[in-house]
C-alpha cells in the first residue's frame, strides 16, 4: 500500500478525518479553492459552497491524473464556525457525495474573511498519486 493511515494504538479513531498519513508517489498541491463555479458565481449556503469547492478540487486533481482517494491533506478556512456547525449534516452529505469515503488529515480554521467577499469557505488540498499510477 502506498498511502497508509497512521492510527496510534489506544487512540480513538477520529470521525471524518485521519490523525496522520504516510504516502509515497507523485505529489499534487492544490491551491486554496473557493465555492464558485467556472462563471465565478457562488451558491448562497456554506454547504453548497463546500460542495462546489470540493468539486473544484476534484477537477484539479483530475488534471494530474489523481482521484479523491489520493488526498492526504485538506485545510479548510471557514468564515463562520456557527454556520459550519449549523450546516454540518449538509456539509457531510456534500463531502461524501463528492469525495466518497476518503478521510485524509484535515484542519478546519475559522477566519475573519476570505479574499472574495461572497466566499464562505476556502480549501487547500494535497494528494499523492501512488508510484506506478
Amino acid at each position: 500500500m502506498t498511502i497508509q493511515v497512521l492510527q496510534p494504538a489506544g487512540w480513538p479513531r477520529p470521525k471524518g478525518y485521519a490523525n496522520g498519513m504516510v504516502a509515497e508517489g507523485r505529489q499534487v498541491f492544490v491551491a486554496g479553492q473557493i465555492g464558485w463555479n467556472e462563471e465565478h458565481q457562488f451558491p448562497p449556503t456554506l454547504a453548497e459552497q463546500v460542495r462546489q469547492t470540493l468539486q473544484n478540487i476534484v477537477a484539479i486533481l483530475n488534471e494530474a491524473g489523481a482521484r479523491p482517494e489520493h488526498l492526504v491533506r485538506l485545510t479548510w478556512y471557514v468564515t463562520s464556525r456557527d454556520e459550519y456547525y449549523a450546516e454540518l449534516p449538509q456539509i457531510g452529505q456534500a463531502y461524501r457525495e463528492v469525495l466518497g469515503r476518503t478521510f485524509p488529515t484535515m484542519a478546519v480554521v475559522q477566519v475573519v474573511a476570505l479574499m472574495e467577499s461572497e466566499a464562505k469557505v476556502e480549501i487547500e488540498a494535497t494528494a499523492v498519486i501512488p508510484s506506478g499510477g
